[in-house]
């Protein structure tokens, strides 16, 4: 093993193993030829180079049989691996680039195509009665509430969803286009204390903070409201770039983007009606920041 390479005797192959096993590909169709495309590049670079796989490893600090599991598209090269051999190959910054296209390939699908359909719209309603919507959460309300997850991820899977939950958020203050979101939450989300006290303080903040943007308009429907029109349930509503509407509603194992223009029309009628019966965006704040002085 040359100079910065692993072992792989002992518990150093113990330690690598365990590592490999949190790079699994696992991955659909799409992604998969995403990947394909990647480790390509990276094997016409390091032969380009003139060097083994065994040298290509030692040289980056990785063992050959995880090198080859990466061009075999066995394993998902992380961050600091292309790092490295964007480094060693002299490719300057070409592989370290791919970086973004193999985190989005390691998203699961539904996350995949919900980031699709939201970069398409022009304006993102949504009504949310159990969580606070996931492109408001801070990190650590997104730690709490992933964590809450029955059966639990694995190590791998639960950092793979909470990447994948904070990489949709930077469309919130995106200037081109500029899109539209209104959020309706209900009161319970406020009160139920995922993550503890302080988590919720955070977040709380968060919310007031969003609400402020120019493109936001932040509702709360209190639960003292006799009419509720959202009690069947979270759901979404995007309206997109040629005038046309879809709908999306994630329920227990079951993420379901809705495109049937009846069904369609009801939930946009039934947003509407869930809006009229919410507290106006001015109230909804000073609502928050009550809320906020009770914790």
């Amino acid at each position: 093993m040359g100079a910065g390479g692993r072992s792989w005797s002992g518990e150093g192959t113990q330690r690598e193993a365990a590592r490999m096993s949190e790079w699994e590909a696992g991955l659909d169709d799409e992604a998969g030829a995403v990947m394909r495309t990647v480790v390509r590049q990276l094997k016409l670079w390091r032969e380009a180079a003139g060097l083994t796989q065994a040298e290509f490893g030692a040289a980056i600090g990785y063992g050959q049989e995880l090198v080859s599991s990466v061009e075999r598209g066995r394993r998902i090269p992380r961050p600091e691996y292309l790092d490295a051999a964007d480094e060693v190959l002299g490719a300057g910054g070409k592989i370290s680039a791919m970086k973004g296209d193999v985190a989005e390939a390691r998203y699961p699908k539904k996350v995949r195509d919900l980031k699709k359909l939201e970069a398409d719209a022009v304006e993102l309603c949504a009504y949310n009665n159990s969580v606070i919507h996931g492109l408001l959460q801070t990190e650590e309300y997104v730690r709490a509430s992933v964590a809450t997850r029955r059966p639990p991820f694995t190590e791998d899977e639960f950092e793979q969803h909470v990447a994948a939950r904070l990489a949709r958020q930077n469309i919130l203050t995106e200037t081109a286009p500029l899109r539209l979101f209104n959020f309706v939450q209900c009161e319970s989300t406020l009160r139920r204390p995922i993550g503890g006290r302080m988590v919720m303080r955070r977040q709380l903040e968060h919310l007031l903070e969003a609400g402020q943007l120019r493109n936001v308009d932040l509702q709360v429907l209190p639960l003292d409201r006799e009419d509720n029109a959202g009690l069947a349930g979270s759901f979404r509503l995007l309206r997109l770039r040629d005038g046309s509407a879809v709908g999306h509603n994630e329920v227990q194992l079951v993420s379901r983007v809705i495109t049937d223009p009846r069904e369609v029309q009801v939930l946009d009628i039934r947003y509407g009606t869930i809006r009229a019966q919410a507290l106006t965006p001015r109230e909804s704040l000073a609502f928050i920041e009550k809320v906020l002085g009770e914790k």
